[in-house]
Formats: C-alpha cells, sequence, structure tokens
C-alpha cells in the first residue's frame, strides 16, 4: 500500500504539478479513503521528501560514534565514500524511476525545496549539537557542522544535477568519487591561498555604494509594481487599470 500510495502520488504530481494535486485527489485514484492515506503518510509532501526524515540525524550519529583518534572531517568524509560505494540515493548517485521522479519534483516545487533546506538545517543543528555535547565551542561547532555538511550538499546536489541530465551512472560514479576527493580535501587542508588573484581586478560597479546598496534603490518598490503588473494582467480589472493610469488627474 505504501509503494502504492507513492507511486500514485508522484505520477499525479508529475502531470499536474505538486500544488494542483490534493491528497483527497491521490487518495480517489488510488481507490483508498483519504485517511489511509494520512495512515502512511502523515502529510502531503511526505509523499515526496518523506524519507529525508530518517537520514536527519546520520551526520550527528556518525560523529558520535567515530573511533578514537578520528576526526568529524575523516568520519563524515569516510561515510560518504562509502555510500558512494553503495550507490546509496543519499548521495544522489540513483537511478532509479522513484528517485528521479522525487528529484524532479523537488527542483520543480519551491515548498518542497524549502522542506528538504530545513530537514538539512536540522540535521546540521543535531551535528553541531553533538560536537558541543563533547566539550567544543559553539561558534567552532555550527561553523564546522555547516562547512561539512554544506560541502556533502554541493556534492550530493551534482550527482543528482549530472543523473537528471541523462549522463550514465557508471560515468557520474567516476566523477562523484574524484570530486568527493576534492571536496573534502579542501575542507582538510584550506582554502588559504587558492584562487589567489594575480591579474588586475575590473573597475568597481558604478551601479553600486561604497556599502554594497544598488544606487537609487528604493525598498518596496520593485515588489509593489510587480505586484501592480499581476493586478492589472487579470481580467476585470478595469477600475484598478483607471485608477493607475498615469494621465487621471
Amino acid at each position: 500500500m505504501w509503494g502504492r500510495l507513492k507511486a500514485t502520488a508522484l505520477q499525479m504530481f508529475e502531470e499536474r504539478g505538486y500544488e494542483n494535486v490534493s491528497v483527497a485527489e491521490i487518495a480517489a485514484a488510488a481507490e483508498v479513503s483519504k485517511a489511509t492515506v494520512f495512515n502512511y503518510f502523515p502529510s502531503k509532501e511526505d509523499l515526496v521528501i518523506g524519507g529525508m526524515k530518517h537520514h536527519i540525524e546520520d551526520p550527528a550519529r556518525v560523529v558520535r560514534e567515530r573511533a578514537r583518534g578520528k576526526t568529524p572531517h575523516a568520519a563524515l568524509r569516510d561515510r560518504y565514500l562509502e555510500l558512494l560505494e553503495h550507490r546509496a540515493p543519499q548521495t544522489g548517485l540513483s537511478d532509479k524511476p522513484l528517485f528521479l521522479q522525487v528529484q524532479r519534483l523537488i527542483s520543480g516545487t519551491p515548498s518542497l525545496m524549502v522542506s528538504a533546506m530545513d530537514y538539512r538545517r536540522r540535521s546540521g543543528a543535531l551535528l553541531a549539537e553533538t560536537l558541543m555535547d563533547e566539550g567544543n565551542p559553539k561558534l567552532t561547532s555550527r561553523l564546522v557542522s555547516s562547512q561539512l555538511l554544506h560541502t556533502q550538499h554541493i556534492l550530493v546536489e551534482a550527482n543528482v544535477h549530472l543523473i537528471l541530465e541523462g549522463r550514465p551512472i557508471y560515468e557520474v560514479a567516476s566523477m562523484a568519487h574524484s570530486a568527493a576527493e576534492h571536496a573534502f580535501g579542501l575542507l582538510e587542508n584550506g582554502i588559504g591561498d587558492l584562487m589567489r588573484r594575480d591579474t588586475e581586478p575590473p573597475a568597481p560597479d558604478a551601479a553600486y555604494s561604497p556599502e554594497g546598496c544598488r544606487i537609487g534603490y528604493e525598498p518596496g518598490r520593485a515588489e509593489a509594481e510587480e505586484a501592480l503588473e499581476r493586478f492589472l494582467a487579470r481580467p476585470g480589472d478595469d477600475v484598478l487599470e483607471a485608477l493607475t493610469d498615469p494621465g487621471r488627474r
């Protein structure tokens, strides 16, 4: 039943868009009650990214259980490389239809992207707490956690992008291993002198002030103009159009 509901939902989401399909419609298509859907999936988004919940604690657990003398960096690097060897979905190295459906939906649905980002944020917070529990300073713990997990996220994102492009899994696997070694190597050795400029910089952008603000920018103006354009594009807004007519006195 779990697989049936998920497959039905993903197919409908892909065809009509995640926001345009209700749980009631999924239940009807699967010929079950709405309550049955919620018995297996507590929320609509769980039909797509619910599996991510089961991996939120993974980084903290891996670091907490690392061997004596091993750094958090080494523990997470070795675990990631191990998962790559098994082509685990959480590394982005998978070409299974279900995985691809989920990734396409996430990349094309802002609300799902926000939820996925929140799962990563919670995972980072748990890792930082683990490091603090070992007696490390709060700031250092949060910095290390952020750098480690964001590096891993970029690696996963790169793998997913290549897979969705249609690159063969064996080709992506080879690239993924090289990318992981490079990325974790940067963390281990630092980026101090990396990419030091050896040419003259371009002239400062005249559109920006020394404080970094765009010259002439009025907070809220662009957003207000965009909202106005949306309203004017709607049929039946003759009154609003008349009110905003520059020639109106």
